[in-house]
């Protein structure tokens, strides 16, 4: 009887756990959809955008010349974030220490970008709302946001 009731007792909490689920309705938007706003911005702010195959729209104001980096690489950058509006939503102005961040923790759009530079290299990032945080956004970042990044890459380990 203990073995039923124990039964019972997890198939109601199971099936009050699920109908307690939200859906949030959260969707990404499509690349597609997105390229118009990007192209935009690229010409408005005298960026010559190249498309990557992924969607990811760049470009390389210094190839760099030493190590390039792998999805397995620690990155030491210094960057500005903004929002297509103009607003900055994050900066770094000096690298990270203590081990810089490791590639394969980043945004896709970084992961994607900072391996088409070496060290030493910077480029200007214009990464599809999907390729960041997507839906979700994050802190002073809305949902569905496509941002922009300049970023230098300092050092690769």
């Amino acid at each position: 009887m203990k073995k039923l009731s124990l039964i019972l007792f997890i198939g109601v909490l199971l099936t009050g756990g699920i109908s307690c689920i939200k859906d949030t309705g959260c969707q990404n938007k499509s690349i597609d959809s997105e390229r118009a706003a990007i192209l935009d911005y690229a010409s408005a702010n005298g960026i010559i955008a190249t498309a990557h195959s992924t969607g990811l729209y760049y470009q390389i104001t210094n190839p760099g010349s030493g190590t390039t980096p792998s999805i397995n690489s620690k990155v030491f950058v210094t960057y500005t974030g903004k929002l297509l509006n103009g607003t900055q939503f994050d900066a770094g102005t000096t690298p990270v220490t203590g081990g810089g961040w490791a590639l394969s923790g980043l945004i896709s759009g970084w992961q994607i970008g900072l391996p088409l530079i070496q060290k030493g290299g910077s480029i200007k990032l214009i990464i599809p709302s999907s390729m960041a945080y997507g839906c979700q956004g994050a802190g002073t970042i809305p949902a569905n946001s496509i941002l922009f990044f300049d970023i230098t890459l300092n050092d690769v380990q």
